[in-house]
C-alpha cells in the first residue's frame, strides 16, 4: 500500500520514496464531451499549444461536433462507457495512444477555457496519477477510502504507467488499491477554482470594449450613427428657440432657420444611413457565411 498523508486543498498523496520523476512533458490531451460544437475548435487549438496531440472522445454528440473536429484534423473516439477513471484509461489504452503524460479533461457547460492553464500545470508535476475529482454521493467518506467509479472527473493526469495501472483496477477500488511503487496524488475539488483576473482600463468598461471594437471595425453606428444624433440633438433644441430668438424676419433669422432647417435632416439621414449600412453589412456577411464565399485577403 501506498504511504498516505493529507496533502494542501484536500489531498490523497501516495509516495514511492526516491523514485526519480516521470518526464514532465504533456504528451496529449483527450477532451471528453458531447454536443460542443460551439467551443470544440477553440479548445483544439488552445490544446495543441501545449500539448503535442489532442484527442476527442465524443460521448454521442447530436450537432456538429464530430464533423468540426474532424475538419480541423482532431482524432474522434465515439464511446459510451461510465465517465470513471478506470473507464477512461481502458478507452484510451484501445484507442492505442498511452506514452507519455496524457491528460483528461472533462467539457462540461460550467466549464471554462480559463481553467485549462491550471490543469496543464497540474501535468507537469510529474505524477502517474493526478486525479482532481468531485464526490457524486452525500455520504461523507475519507479521502482515502473513496471509491473511485463513485467520483466525477475534474481532471484526470496519467503517465503511461498509471494509465495501465489504472484501468486494471475493479470499479470497486480506491485511492488505498494504487499500487505503491507509483506516485499519485488524489484531490477533493468541493468548489471550482476561481482565479483572479486581471483588467485593463480597455477591458473594465463594456462601454470601453464597444467602443474599441466600433473604432477597429469602422462601424457605421459609429462613422454615421453618433454624427447623426449629435446634430439632429442640437438642430432639434435650436428649433425650438428660433420662435421666441428673432421678432423679425431678416436675412439672419433666415439664415439661421435654414442652417437649423439642414442641421436635422442632415442628422436624420445620417442616422438612417447608419442603419441602413448596419442592416446590409448583416445580410452580406450572412449570405457569405451561407454559400461559404472566400474572405477577402
Amino acid at each position: 500500500m501506498p504511504s498516505v498523508f493529507p496533502s494542501i486543498g484536500r489531498g490523497f498523496i501516495g509516495s514511492a520514496g526516491s523514485r526519480p520523476f516521470v518526464n514532465g512533458d504533456l504528451r496529449r490531451i483527450v477532451l471528453i464531451g458531447r454536443d460542443i460544437e460551439l467551443r470544440i475548435v477553440s479548445l483544439v487549438v488552445r490544446c495543441r499549444e501545449v500539448a503535442d496531440d489532442v484527442i476527442l472522445f465524443d460521448t454521442g454528440s447530436n450537432d456538429e461536433t464530430v464533423e468540426l473536429a474532424q475538419e480541423v484534423e482532431c482524432p474522434v473516439h465515439h464511446c459510451d462507457i461510465a465517465l470513471t477513471p478506470q473507464e477512461l484509461t481502458s478507452e484510451l489504452i484501445k484507442f492505442g495512444e498511452t506514452d507519455g503524460i496524457t491528460l483528461f479533461l472533462p467539457i462540461t457547460a460550467d466549464w471554462k477555457l480559463s481553467q485549462l492553464p491550471l490543469s496543464v500545470n497540474r501535468s507537469r508535476e510529474a505524477w502517474d496519477i493526478n486525479y482532481l475529482f468531485h464526490p457524486t454521493t452525500s455520504e461523507a467518506k475519507q479521502l482515502d477510502e473513496t471509491v473511485l467509479s463513485e467520483t466525477t472527473v475534474g481532471h484526470l493526469i496519467v503517465s503511461q504507467s498509471g494509465c495501465e495501472h489504472l484501468a486494471s483496477l475493479s470499479a470497486e477500488s480506491t485511492p488505498k488499491s494504487i499500487d505503491s511503487n507509483l506516485r499519485v496524488r488524489f484531490v477533493k475539488g468541493d468548489a471550482p477554482i476561481v482565479l483572479p483576473q486581471r483588467e485593463s482600463l480597455a477591458t473594465a468598461s463594456r462601454f470601453a470594449q464597444l467602443f474599441y471594437w466600433m473604432l477597429e471595425s469602422k462601424h457605421p453606428l459609429l462613422l454615421f450613427g453618433i454624427p447623426g444624433v449629435v446634430l439632429f440633438v442640437l438642430g432639434y433644441r435650436l428649433s425650438g428657440d428660433l420662435a421666441t430668438m428673432f421678432t423679425e424676419l431678416n436675412s439672419t433669422s433666415i439664415g439661421v432657420t435654414l442652417i437649423t432647417i439642414a442641421m436635422t435632416l442632415t442628422g436624420l439621414f445620417a442616422m438612417m444611413v447608419a442603419l441602413i449600412l448596419y442592416i446590409m453589412g448583416k445580410q452580406v456577411a450572412r449570405i457569405q457565411h451561407q454559400y461559404d464565399w472566400p474572405k477577402a485577403q
